[in-house]
């Protein structure tokens, strides 16, 4: 996710404040919900489990065994996914508190806020009825590229100070980024833009949003934990249906990442009045937050100071940058912008024989795409797939139809080919080079090295319904006292061992 400060935004803070004489007090809380006791089970769980999972990465407390520490921490890690997962379900459940928690696990410092306030997420006014120079250029678009609730964006964007700032920076030194994320969600848009389509929202929104959140890479991976090209925090995602499937993290399939992120910003536009840039502040520093100040604040804009001067910075630079993005998808023509001509007509391709992604990028050399080559977009398309995994023959892979002709020709025979079989034979006969992390499973942050290696001693981490008596005759000991002992279990305790503690089994293994 980019990172953006503008001067000029603060500049424009300042300004607003003064005209304010100061921010608005908020409004002491009241009518709050009350708390049920399943959502308070699930906050009691997830403290418990972070709690454990901080426990388990310092050497110290498993005296320097890897394999315990590790099936510790690796526990309550899942076990914190599953909780978020039935949050999400849960009436009354803030997920926004296991979304902090993951960051915190993950080793991101999380944003000081006032109490009660969320942490941040992982990161143009002009002629009604103008018409979009994408939209031109692709007919079946229609007008779904720039209309809002059936109000043209230029009637509900505004282009301020802060907004041509974000202007000057994508057209400068973030030129690159956005002709990236152009390029990228060309080939990504047949899955993509439908999704907003159903949804009634413009697609200008939708590539604005990806451009500062990941530049179109699906891969995009924070340090938060936010994942994918709109970088759903583990929680969120799970909210909006994006859960883990035989191993594989939805985040990162764009078309579902697309149809979550319009449900989410339509529930959020039907809460917020419709309020555009409140609903994309929303979006990064938590529809808490917007919502309190949307109601302490009623007939303000996002840009009064009722508002934008109670806001982070974070967010005060995300919704220009976001805005800034879409206005330049609708109007390159007005900025001396030329996006490329892409060739995104979604094709299948069918493999004749063994071949993994890398593979095929290196015999497909650039043709038809000289700026990066096809290694990104087949990754983008396959998120899936381990890029480096020999696919057997028959499998089908998501690809441009331009490739599938190219392919033919240029990965079945000939000297192409075989530059391309010769290096991924190398690949795989390296293994160190060939360990490649992909993302798309779900998996806790590497633990730190232990102060010093040693063999580890037999473990095992106890599962729901089990006993202490049922483990010590898994594994061979004549009692359960004797595993008891062993693990420092006084008498009393025998009878009530918890699920995913770690046990030293060794002494039944004798």
């Amino acid at each position: 996710m980019f990172k953006f400060r503008f001067c000029v935004a603060a500049a424009w803070l300042v300004a607003l404040s003064g005209c304010a004489g100061g921010p608005a007090q908020k409004s002491p809380k009241s009518g709050q919900e009350k708390v049920s006791p399943a959502v308070t089970a699930l906050y009691t769980r997830l403290a418990d489990d972070e709690k454990r999972y901080f426990a388990a990465r310092d050497p110290a407390t498993f005296k320097n065994d890897e394999t315990a520490a590790t099936a510790s921490y690796q526990w309550a890690w899942n076990d914190a996914q599953d909780a978020a997962a039935l949050c999400a379900k849960t009436r009354g459940c803030d997920t926004t508190k296991f979304d902090e928690a993951f960051a915190r696990m993950s080793g991101q410092a999380v944003a000081t806020t006032p109490a009660g306030e969320e942490a941040m997420t992982p990161e143009a006014t002009a002629n009604a009825g103008e018409t979009s120079a994408v939209a031109a250029s692709v007919p079946e678009v229609g007008r779904t590229v720039s209309l809002l609730k059936g109000k043209e964006l230029s009637e509900v964007m505004t282009l301020n100070g802060p907004v041509k700032v974000a202007l000057e920076e994508w057209l400068t030194s973030l030129r690159p980024n956005l002709m990236d994320t152009y390029e990228n969600y060309q080939y990504l848009r047949y899955l993509m833009w439908p999704e907003y389509q159903k949804a009634g929202l413009p697609e200008a929104i939708l590539f604005g949003i990806m451009a500062k959140e990941s530049g179109g890479r699906v891969h995009a991976y924070s340090r938060s934990g936010a994942a994918g090209l709109l970088q759903f925090m583990p929680a969120t995602g799970q909210r909006f249906g994006l859960n883990y499937v035989d191993g594989f993290d939805q985040r990162y399939d764009p078309q579902l990442a697309a149809r979550a992120n319009a449900a989410y910003l339509n529930e959020q536009l039907e809460i917020l009045n419709n309020n555009l840039e409140m609903v994309i502040a929303a979006y990064n520093g938590g529809e808490g937050r917007m919502q309190r100040l949307a109601k302490s604040a009623p007939d303000a804009s996002f840009w009064d100071p009722e508002i934008f001067a109670q806001l982070p910075a974070e967010t005060r630079d995300y919704v220009p940058v976001v805005l800034a993005a879409a206005w330049l998808y609708l109007h390159p023509e007005k900025y001396n912008l030329e996006f490329p001509k892409i060739d995104g007509r979604p094709g299948t391709l069918v493999l004749q024989k063994k071949a993994s992604l890398a593979e095929l990028a290196v015999c497909l050399g650039d043709s038809g795409n000289a700026h990066d080559g096809w290694f990104r977009t087949l990754r983008n398309l396959n998120p899936s797939v381990d890029p480096r995994e020999p696919l057997p023959a028959s499998s089908r892979l998501r690809v441009p139809q331009q490739l599938v002709p190219l392919y033919e020709r240029n990965c079945m025979r000939g000297a192409w080919a075989a530059v391309a079989g010769d290096l991924h034979e190398a690949v795989l006969a390296t293994p160190a080079q060939a360990a490649v992390v992909t993302a798309t499973r779900r998996a806790p942050p590497p633990p730190p090295p232990m102060a010093k290696a040693r063999k580890a001693a037999p473990t095992y981490v106890v599962r729901r319904g089990e006993t202490l008596s049922s483990i010590a005759r898994k594994f061979g000991c004549d009692n359960a006292s004797e595993l008891a002992k062993a693990n420092g279990i006084k008498p009393k305790d025998v009878g009530s061992v918890h699920p995913g503690r770690v046990l030293q089994v060794g002494v039944c293994m004798r």
